[in-house]
């Protein structure tokens, strides 16, 4: 949630027109630039060049650092100037959340991992996807198991309300409104559900004693996985 609200605020930084200028200007250059440099090349004033630098650096698209550019050093040489180069953070922003990248990644190493070893790709995905759920369920408990089963689903829920799933109650069970792998669901939905199965069960794993249940249910406007509490709850 931290990095989506960085990306907002980035790319917010971006509608103001002056800004868009000169974050254009300074991504495009070799080197990094100074406020004289980029207020000359966009014909901004330099009080101008210098506020809006300032403010896209505090807003994560670049970063800065001090030199001097007369090349001299020493006495008489003059105060370094600030300079400004293209952060090299990726800043992007789907609504609603896209994860992408983590498919991509898995799915990558899934491929190598079966090349190495001879095991199919699907079941060694499947493998990465789990352990990467267990990790985002460890991580949210911090070591500490939840007391019951209604508590334990309560944390599910957060888990994956954090990475874009949108979790929705509904007589008893948690529904996704949102699948991460929409686009990739819709090309190869088998691939995308049972991804996504094996996620958000490694989710339900860290969990333990109190896992909540997990069971396919497809269904086109949302994630095929639905949650309920274990059998304990009562």
């Amino acid at each position: 949630m931290a990095n989506r609200d960085r990306d907002v605020t980035g790319i917010g930084a971006l509608a103001d027109p002056v800004r868009r200028t000169l974050y254009r200007f300074v991504a495009a250059q070799p080197a990094p630039v100074s406020r004289d440099e980029a207020a000359a090349a966009t014909g901004i004033a330099r009080h101008q060049a210098k506020f809006h630098l300032d403010r896209l650096e505090a807003d994560g698209l670049l970063q800065s650092d001090y030199a001097r550019l007369t090349g001299r050093s020493g006495p008489g040489a003059g105060r370094p100037s600030k300079r400004y180069r293209r952060s090299p953070e990726q800043i992007a922003v789907s609504l609603p959340p896209r994860e992408y990248e983590l498919a991509g990644r898995l799915m990558a190493d899934a491929i190598a991992e079966s090349a190495r070893t001879g095991r199919p790709a699907i079941e060694v995905l499947c493998t990465l996807a789990r352990d990467y759920g267990r990790e985002l369920g460890d991580t949210a408990t911090a070591g500490r198991a939840p007391s019951n089963a209604p508590a334990a689903l309560e944390l599910a829920v957060d888990v994956l309300g954090e990475h874009g799933y949108e979790p929705r109650a509904d007589d008893g069970e948690i529904f996704l409104a949102n699948c991460p792998f929409h686009t990739l669901a819709q090309a190869q939905t088998e691939l995308a559900c049972t991804m996504n199965l094996a996620l958000i069960g490694g989710v339900s794993d860290a969990l333990a004693p109190h896992c909540p249940q997990t069971r396919l249910c497809p269904d086109p406007s949302r994630c095929c996985v639905v949650l309920s509490a274990a059998a304990d709850a009562g």
